[in-house]
């Protein structure tokens, strides 16, 4: 299920140009992933069932300019899986006029906190139901 927060941009996320640096974009990223997960009822499960997720993989496009003031809404769903990764597809939108400003497809694995072994996504489909839904990359 895609999910979708706002944040406002604060004079700290700008650069010395005036627009939000890009390190920042993967912050706001991050948060939208974060918010996937809690909208979903991940997050529980990741805590009860001792699971861990780690981005190995970011491929960002920035596309226009964000500046102060800005309200930014990130867009966040999964497009792609494999035997042993999720990629989720994210987009940041300016609010009110629907401009992509950038867009990101970040590939995750899940790890067994006891073991360090990886979950396969056949695993997780158990309770994570929307990815069954999902294609399947090689």
């Amino acid at each position: 299920m895609k999910s979708s927060i706002e944040i406002k941009v604060r004079n700290y996320h700008l650069d010395q140009f005036g627009h939000v640096n890009n390190a920042r974009y993967l912050e706001f990223l991050e948060e939208g992933r974060w918010t996937y997960s809690e909208e979903n009822g991940l997050v529980e499960i990741y805590e009860k069932q001792k699971i861990g997720h780690v981005a190995v993989n970011i491929n960002i496009n920035y596309r226009k300019g964000a500046v102060a003031g800005d309200i930014l809404s990130i867009e966040t769903d999964v497009n792609q899986k494999s035997q042993k990764s999720v990629t989720m597809h994210q987009k940041v939108f300016k609010k009110g006029i629907k401009t992509l400003i950038a867009d990101a497809a970040v590939t995750n694995v899940f790890l067994d906190e006891k073991t360090g072994k990886v979950i396969t996504t056949e695993e997780l489909s158990c309770f994570w139901t929307d990815l069954s839904n999902v294609a399947n990359t090689q």
